[in-house]
């Protein structure tokens, strides 16, 4: 791992872009660790960028609206991500099997994207159980203790017609080595098929994660505090979470309470951790899956961005049988005795706190006495309130600033929003010395307001850097509607755009401190475990 500038103050001023996968352009219908991956870590380089951020990689649902943070497992790997163009190469895949392969270049439409991959897949699959390769699956789930356990889950869900693993069978409703084994045995292909996925996934990874770190570039991860309930983590161990014994449903789950946004909070419906279980053995084998998720995350990146960092210090636990949030209460989390037991086990921890919504002088203190930075929002920061602590005058320097997340609204799209209250409008340009009432120029007003703040670190969502509206936005947070959706055009990471980036990194002292070399040479496919695959 390399020397992380978001350990003791981010001592480094720096910059980068915040890019989910599914963005990257690409010619079969979502972002892939392929060819367009690599592109873009080239024109980061270019860019003068040192951080790539991505949303979580795990794996989405239809169930959960194709959402990162509502997936079947906090470990496994989005299989859509899969570079087809590398199996092409070793054989896997005809090239005429690729053929009337036609996707729109700005947006994602999921179902049709896994139909044709699940389609190619099955095609690679065929061809690579029977080579003498197929022994390297046995080898990957035998390191990665969660792989066989997910893909068992996987299998059944398929055989239960995609039921909840809560209604599934009595026999199949609880996972056991002899359970897992068992189904394996007979279901081999169907759980192989799995393993295989999973394998293609996380060998490409590390190759353009490697390719990164060559380039001097560090990768921020996303972690969800939460899992899904329908999720192999939760069935998997289910002694770790607030459970009906007798039906497998949770008695409290997570959300957040009412608030200026929500008059009935946020109902997330997520299942609750057994923090305030005391008995040994509950609390040993919470801390030991929270151990194995934080080293696997931090295994996939540089950084791992702790979503609703909050939840550790308390959390709102609502009744599962509530329709809303109201009637929640505050329950104390595990707070600092859980950090550093993590750091006991790990080391040190690479981590940024999510730090959004609703703060308390507590959560700071908490989020302070561990060193972890925390997030400031520039489109939270123009309310009128000079003691707002998203206004660049009241950042430090350890924390990371953004002109907007993936939750919010594009920096055009929230100037033309008609529910933007025009003073705040009138003081974002007047913050940046602007006195003109156009949108056109003011995703570079914010970005000369990140860049120019004292924070160490400015992280530049792609559609701000390019100027784009609200059509363009990754997620409206309450709405299930056209979110995770936005890719961005190859012709957008174009020399101007890099050119442009770079001089305004340049220009605040946000430029690497040193010339990079040149990574020798770029690492391809061939270079890779897959590369003996005929």
């Amino acid at each position: 791992m390399n020397d992380l500038k978001l350990v003791n103050g981010l001592h480094t001023r720096a910059c980068g872009i915040l890019l989910p996968v599914f963005s990257l352009p690409g010619p079969y219908g979502i972002g892939c660790l392929g060819k367009s991956a690599y592109a873009f870590l080239d024109f980061l380089h270019d860019a003068g960028q040192q951080f790539w951020q991505i949303l979580p990689l795990a794996p989405t649902s239809e169930a959960s609206y194709y959402s990162p943070y509502m997936s079947p497992s906090a470990f496994a790997g989005n299989h859509l991500y899969i570079d087809i163009e590398a199996l092409v190469e070793k054989g896997l895949i005809n090239r005429e099997d690729l053929s009337g392969i036609s996707f729109s270049e700005y947006h994602v439409d999921y179902q049709e994207v896994q139909a044709t991959k699940n389609k190619l897949l099955r095609l690679a699959w065929q061809a690579f159980k029977d080579s003498r390769e197929a022994s390297l699956l046995s080898q990957f789930s035998n390191n990665h203790s969660w792989v066989l356990p997910f893909s068992v889950f996987i299998a059944l869900k398929y055989k239960n017609d995609n039921a909840p693993w809560y209604a599934w069978p009595t026999e199949e409703k609880t996972c056991s080595a002899q359970s897992l084994e068992n189904f394996h045995q007979k279901h081999q292909d169907a759980v192989d098929y799995e393993i295989f996925k999973q394998y293609l996934f996380h060998s490409q990874w590390e190759l353009l994660h490697t390719y990164a770190n060559q380039l001097g570039i560090q990768i921020i991860g996303d972690l969800p505090i939460y899992v899904a309930l329908d999720s192999a983590d939760v069935w998997e161990h289910q002694c770790i979470f607030q459970l009906d014994t007798a039906t497998s449903r949770p008695t409290h789950v997570a959300g957040v309470p009412p608030d200026y946004f929500s008059k009935t909070g946020q109902l997330w419906g997520n299942p609750l951790y057994k923090w305030q279980d005391k008995k040994p053995a509950t609390q040993n084998k919470l801390y030991q899956w929270w151990e194995k998720r934080l080293r696997h995350n931090l295994s996939l990146t540089d950084i791992v961005r702790i979503d609703h960092f909050r939840g550790f210090e308390s959390y709102w636990s609502v009744p599962a049988e509530e329709t809303t949030a109201i009637n929640g209460t505050w329950i104390p989390g595990p707070g600092k005795t859980f950090f550093k037991e993590m750091e006991q086990r790990i080391g040190t921890l690479p981590i940024l706190a999510e730090d959004l919504g609703i703060i308390t002088p507590e959560v700071e203190q908490l989020r302070d006495e561990l060193g972890y930075p925390g997030m400031k929002i520039l489109l939270f920061a123009f309310d009128g309130d000079p003691g707002n602590s998203y206004l660049p005058h009241n950042c430090t320097k350890d924390a990371v600033i953004y002109t907007g997340t993936h939750d919010n609204d594009t920096a055009v799209g929230w100037f033309l929003s008609p529910e933007v209250i025009a003073d705040d409008k009138f003081r974002a340009k007047r913050y940046a010395r602007r006195f003109d009432h156009e949108a056109g120029n003011f995703h570079e007003d914010l970005i000369y307001l990140a860049l120019s703040s004292v924070c160490n670190l400015a992280i530049l969502p792609m559609q701000d850097i390019l100027g784009f509206g609200n059509d363009c936005r990754t997620n409206t947070p309450g709405t299930v509607i056209n979110n995770w959706q936005w890719r961005c055009a190859e012709r957008f990471l174009n020399n101007q755009t890099s050119s442009w980036l770079r001089d305004q990194v340049a220009f605040f002292g946000r430029s690497p401190t040193k010339p990079k070399p040149d990574p020798t040479p770029k690492m391809t496919q061939d270079q890779s475990i897959l590369s003996s695959w005929k």
